[in-house]
């Protein structure tokens, strides 16, 4: 009936996932985030919000990010696998920083 409930499911959802993971069990983690990617249509939907447009949008979002941290830490010649988290996260700051 509003956007309250559906955080409320949202944050059940949740719950159930983390309930699935204890189990270990994959089909369940995988029915379970299948019914959290529901839900957060469903407050797309609530919100006004076009869900695959704001995907669309932070998948181009995200893909600009790491791509700035690629080339940063290639510029100090290590790749990804060769970065620790915390100099990634710095990098990954400083991009969403830099962005207009």
């Amino acid at each position: 009936e509003n956007v309250e409930q559906v955080f409320d499911k949202m944050r059940e959802e949740l719950a159930e996932i983390d309930a699935a993971r204890a189990t270990g069990n994959p089909a369940e983690i995988e029915d379970e985030i299948g019914d959290l990617l529901f839900v957060v249509v469903n407050i797309a939907r609530f919100l006004k919000v076009d869900p695959e447009q704001a995907l669309r949008k932070t998948n181009s979002k995200f893909r600009h990010r790491f791509s700035h941290v690629e080339d940063a830490l290639a510029a100090h010649g290590k790749t990804p696998q060769q970065a620790s988290i915390d100099e990634m996260e710095a990098l990954w700051q400083a991009a969403k920083h830099n962005e207009v």
